[in-house]
């Protein structure tokens, strides 16, 4: 079953197309890793997802409805986009707290997100002193307070050093074995390739691959079959 849905999603900037006419899903339960090079359209087209951008035409659904029909989102698409906007005179407790009461999230889920995402014992300290890494981390608290079913996460493990990314893998495998759906933009094509079970890929807005990563890398690395996918021949 089809959680996320781009149906002909295209997004204009201008006469430029970022996103061009993209038709793929995400499945239930499933990892799907989107990839792209830089300006490939990816991140506008997680911004449509999420209701940050508006589509020039066609759409982009969860679970049949726009982002913005969706009653609770913290509770049904936990995100991560941006690992900057925290305010860096709060504490990453503080932080949490935030968004927490702005969702009716009790205090206590609070506690239970820094200790998945590791971070409990820097959580009293103002986020301008923390790495990006764990920015990154705390990002990921963000996004599991509502305990939802979908994630969306745009390069999560921007700023990982290869420990972090590690259990970033093993992380979203624990969330994908609960039956939670996750789409996941990344640059890591190595890493991906132990973490994905799908894979789209988009060159210039358009979509150039989209299946089980067994299918779209036919024997060959992840890597490779990226490479051969969007480098001119």
């Amino acid at each position: 079953m089809a959680v996320i849905e781009f149906r002909a999603l295209t997004k204009k900037f201008g006469q430029n197309a970022a996103v061009n006419n993209l038709t793929a899903e995400v499945e239930q339960g499933r990892i799907t890793g989107f990839f792209g090079p830089n300006g490939a359209g990816k991140s506008t087209a997680l911004r449509c997802v999420l209701g940050l951008a508006s589509p020039t035409s066609g759409e982009a659904l969860i679970d049949g409805v726009h982002y913005r029909e969706i009653k609770d989102p913290l509770r049904k698409v936990g995100a991560v986009l941006d690992s900057g906007g925290f305010n860096h005179g709060m504490t990453g407790r503080t932080s949490l707290k935030i968004v927490a009461a702005t969702a009716g999230i009790k205090d206590a889920r609070i506690e239970e997100v820094l200790d998945l995402v590791e971070l409990t014992q820097a959580a009293d300290r103002r986020t301008k002193g923390y790495s990006l890494g764990m920015k990154q981390r705390l990002s990921l608290a963000v996004a599991l307070l509502g305990d939802p079913e979908i994630f969306v996460l745009d390069e999560p493990s921007n700023g990982l050093d290869p420990i972090g990314i590690a259990w970033l893998r093993g992380f979203l495998r624990k969330l994908a074995d609960e039956g939670r759906s996750i789409l996941v933009s990344s640059h890591q094509l190595a890493e991906m390739q132990h973490t994905v079970d799908d894979v789209m890929i988009i060159n210039y807005g358009k979509l150039i691959a989209e299946g089980p990563i067994a299918d779209v890398a036919k024997g060959r690395s992840l890597e490779e079959a990226f490479l051969q996918l969007v480098m001119p021949k």
